[in-house]
Parts: structure tokens; C-alpha cells; sequence
């Protein structure tokens, strides 16, 4: 009977072939042999296998926030700008603003104020705004000496007025001068001497007797207003008065007779500005005694900026400053 087809046929003479067997024991040893060189290679295995994309060792990747040693050398020049800054406010007591922190040269900065904004809108204006005009009302209470809530003192001033607390802003609107006008025409101006506590709602003055009295007759109780701010023209200058109390471990700071309203007041400590809190009472505290009795620098709601030396801490005496913001 025939072999069967499935068995391999033979040649006769020649022995099995096996060339097959031979060609892959080789190919074998050939593979085991580049392994074993490249395992024990220096620097060898799957770790030198670098990701795509991943740049070479000292070369600069387009993009990086890392600089280089040329871009670290390369300082940028500090900042000698006196302009207002929209930092956070710090607290009294020592906390430097950001903006003093920058300053390189803060005797500079002291010797000439800063420029007004181009605009004059008052940059650092808050609710009541240079240019702006407010609807209110009018009514009126006794003013007796001219004493109110921003610590001025009594006065021989009789055209005063409170601010209503939103506007008051902490005393921000002490000292503004403010033009009052009704429909009929009349106006007048008064001096923000007081705050008017609710009921009083925003937009509202309570004028003292006799500055409502030139507007309308007392028994009228109540009139609607139009109100704007003013820079008027003056002759006095501002003076400069320490709170009882104060010495040089703790003070407070008052301002008077500015043709503008206070927006900062800054005392000098260490080569740095320091912005001290404003009261409610219209003083600004040094709660530990930095800056007491040394150099004070008052900003306007425009911007511009008066350092003044030498006002020694002597509570309660009135110490001229000879110096006065531009007007608007």
C-alpha cells in the first residue's frame, strides 16, 4: 500500500533535512547575545528611552517660564512712578503697601508730588465723584458750635452740613466742599463737617439751620436737592493735628482745611510709605507708633500727592503745613 500522503517523503541517499532547526537555534543565539550587550552597556535598559517630545538636556524649550541665566541677569529697572497704586490697603500698624515695597528711591518720591490723572476724575474718588452731580434731599438740624462727627471742632463757619453714612464713607467726605441747589435756582456751599445717621438715606444732607434757611424757609422741613462736589478757591493752607493721647508708641492723625477731600494719609518708616486706617472719626491711626511724628504724606481723592516734615507729636495743637492741593 502507498504511504500515506500526510508523512514526509525522503530522498534517496540523504538523511532528514534540517536546515530549519539550524536557522533558528542561530538566530536565537544572535538575540540572546545583542541583549546581553545592551543590558550591561553603560547607560543601558528601557530608562535611556527618552519620551516624545521631551527636550534634550540643556536646551531651551520654546515657551518655558523658566529663564534662562542671560534673562536672570537681566534684572527689570524698579519702579519710581508715583501714581496711585489699586493695591489692597494695609492696615495700620506697620504693614507696608505693595506700592511702597517697589519704591527704590522713596526720598525722591517724597521731594515732588505725583501728576493729577490727565482726566481729573478723581482716580481715587469713592462715592461722591468730581464732576458727577447727586439727587437728594435736603433737611436741616443744629449745628450749636459747628462740632460734628469728623473731630474738626467747633467753628465760627456757619454754611456746614452731615454727609448721610453711605456717603460719609467712613469719613472719607469729612472737609469736602459741596454745591447745593434747588429747582427754583438758589444754591450755596457748605463744608462737610458731620455725619447723618439713618434715617437719613443716600443723596440726603442735613444742612445746618442757617445754610437750609437760604434756600428755603425753615418750616419747609424738607426739600429736594441737587448736589455736586467742589474744589473751590482758598487762601488757608492745611494743618496737620495729633489726636490726645498720642505719642510716639501710638498716635492718630488728623488733617484740616484741605481744598480737597483726603483720600490717604501715609507716614514714613524705615525708607517705605506706610498707609495708615482711617476712622470713622475722621483720624488715621498708627496703632503701634510707626511713623509718629515723622514725615506724613496726604493724597487727594485726584491723585496728588504732599509729604510735609517736622510736625512733632503734640496733641491737640494745630501745626500748619504751608502747603496746599491744586484745584480742580
Amino acid at each position: 500500500m502507498a504511504a500515506s500522503s500526510h508523512r514526509r517523503s525522503r530522498r534517496p541517499g540523504r538523511g532528514p533535512v534540517r536546515v530549519p532547526v539550524v536557522t533558528v537555534v542561530a538566530v536565537a543565539a544572535v538575540a540572546l547575545v545583542v541583549s546581553l550587550v545592551v543590558a550591561f552597556r553603560p547607560g543601558g535598559g528601557s530608562d535611556d528611552v527618552r519620551e516624545a517630545g521631551a527636550p534634550v538636556a540643556g536646551a531651551r524649550v520654546s515657551g518655558s517660564a523658566t529663564p534662562t541665566p542671560a534673562e536672570t541677569s537681566a534684572s527689570p529697572k524698579p519702579s519710581t512712578s508715583t501714581s496711585p497704586s489699586p493695591s489692597p490697603s494695609p492696615t495700620a500698624g506697620g504693614t507696608t503697601s505693595p506700592a511702597a515695597t517697589r519704591s527704590a528711591r522713596p526720598s525722591a518720591e517724597a521731594a515732588a508730588p505725583a501728576a493729577r490723572p490727565a482726566s481729573g476724575t478723581g482716580a481715587l474718588a469713592g462715592r461722591i465723584r468730581p464732576g458727577a452731580s447727586y439727587d437728594g434731599v435736603a433737611t436741616s438740624y443744629d449745628a450749636g458750635d459747628g462740632s460734628g462727627a469728623c473731630s474738626f471742632g467747633p467753628t465760627s463757619d456757619v454754611m456746614t452740613a452731615a454727609m448721610n453714612t453711605a456717603d460719609y464713607e467712613t469719613s472719607k467726605a469729612c472737609g469736602a466742599y459741596v454745591s447745593v441747589r434747588v429747582a427754583g435756582g438758589a444754591s450755596i456751599t457748605v463744608r462737610i463737617t458731620n455725619e447723618c445717621p439713618a434715617p437719613c438715606a443716600p443723596g440726603q444732607l442735613d444742612l445746618s439751620r442757617q445754610a437750609f434757611a437760604k434756600l428755603a424757609p425753615l418750616s419747609t422741613g424738607r426739600i429736594p436737592i441737587t448736589w455736586s462736589l467742589l474744589s473751590p478757591a482758598t487762601s488757608d493752607t492745611i494743618a496737620i493735628r495729633y489726636k490726645t493721647g498720642s505719642t510716639q508708641y501710638w498716635c492718630g492723625i488728623q488733617a484740616i482745611g484741605h481744598r480737597n477731600p483726603v483720600a490717604r494719609l501715609e507716614v514714613r518708616s524705615g525708607g517705605s510709605w506706610i498707609r495708615l486706617a482711617r476712622t470713622d472719626y475722621n483720624y488715621f491711626l498708627s496703632e503701634n507708633g510707626t511713623g509718629c511724628g515723622g514725615a506724613i504724606r496726604l493724597t487727594d481723592i485726584y491723585g496728588e500727592r504732599l509729604t510735609v516734615e517736622g510736625i512733632a507729636v503734640r496733641p491737640e495743637a494745630v501745626q500748619s503745613t504751608r502747603v496746599q492741593f491744586a484745584r480742580h
